[in-house]
């Protein structure tokens, strides 16, 4: 809520004006009645889905949680997997700048996104553009290492 994902869009947008070639996701608090109710993956092209939901307590084994939140992976990888594939898929020859807004809890369930994006930092042509939450409670592995990452820059925002 410090305004990490609306720093996301302005730059996207000012990068998109410039003529930059950028793809990506973002996601997006869902609200009803002034009430957070999820989270929505939104790409750069334009497509939309939900990534998590508020739930009932009732319990399934195969549901992904974090705290009040029921993430749906598999809406979330139909978006995000594809688009993060083609960014992989150009050459390196193309620069190109890939917005990854969030890579925390929800999205850490997806094993196919953890690999996707070691893959897009590997590849010399692609400058990621993300967001990693501040460490809080047990460490992620993967927000860990991009955090150490000598190729990485980490601003906070606050």
């Amino acid at each position: 809520g410090v305004g990490k994902t609306t720093l996301i869009q302005k730059v996207t947008q000012a990068l998109k004006s410039s003529g930059i070639p950028i793809d990506g996701f973002y996601t997006e608090e869902v609200r009803e009645g002034g009430r957070r109710t999820g989270f929505d993956v939104v790409t750069l092209s334009g497509n939309r889905g939900p990534l998590s939901r508020v739930s009932s307590n009732s319990t399934s084994r195969c549901e992904y949680r974090v705290g009040q939140y029921v993430v749906d992976l598999v809406s979330f990888e139909q978006l995000v997997l594809p688009m993060l594939r083609n960014v992989n898929r150009g050459g390196d020859t193309e620069k190109r700048i890939c917005v990854i807004d969030e890579i925390g809890k929800m999205e850490l369930f997806s094993q196919a996104f953890i690999q996707a994006v070691r893959q897009t930092l590997a590849g010399s042509g692609t400058m990621v553009l993300g967001t990693i939450p501040i460490p809080k409670g047990k460490p992620l592995d993967l927000v860990e290492e991009i955090r150490s990452r000598n190729d990485v820059k980490v601003f906070n925002v606050s």
